[in-house]
């Protein structure tokens, strides 16, 4: 279990407090936790994928065990290259899990020794969603509850008040 490897990976457009839960629990687990945003050419986040490395790295601060990183391709082709074991995967409600069930069959079949782990998210966070935090900010609408506190002075920016 020591050098066990463990791999949350996501868009991250923005952390949130969910997230953040995810990642204090894995250390709980794990002896090394690696947060991986995935680069999508086809998508066009709000954040750029060096402001969401830095989102991760102060909300991640004081978490010695945690790596932040950033991946291209399949997520369990980088977990074989960089040697995780363990793949963490959210879940909120029953929809992600018939969704998060048929990736984590697809990927042990690609890759055997990665272990997919579901943590169900904590009920405070459970309609918690990157997607939801962007809108309610672009709307100029209070999201301090779902983000920590570098996200919030960034969505500030990108939505000043009217």
């Amino acid at each position: 279990m020591s050098s066990t490897l463990a791999v949350y990976a996501g868009s991250f457009d923005p952390i949130t407090l969910g997230h953040l839960d995810l990642i204090r629990r894995a250390v709980r687990l794990f002896p090394r936790v690696v947060v991986a945003i995935g680069r999508h050419p086809t998508r066009h986040p709000l954040f750029q994928i060096d402001q969401r490395l830095e989102f991760l790295r102060g909300a991640t601060n004081g978490m010695p065990t945690v790596e932040i990183a950033a991946f291209d391709g399949l997520l369990i082709h980088y977990c074989s290259r960089i040697g995780a074991t363990i793949l963490i995967r959210g879940l909120r409600h029953s929809m992600d899990f018939e969704y998060e069930l048929q990736i984590a069959q697809a990927n042990a079949d690609m890759a055997p020794e990665v272990e997919t782990v579901f943590f169900p998210t904590a009920s405070k966070y459970g309609f918690v969603t990157a997607s939801l935090v962007r809108e309610i900010a672009s709307h100029g609408g209070d999201v301090s509850r779902y983000v920590p506190p570098i996200v919030l002075a960034a969505l500030a920016d990108k939505f000043p008040p009217a």
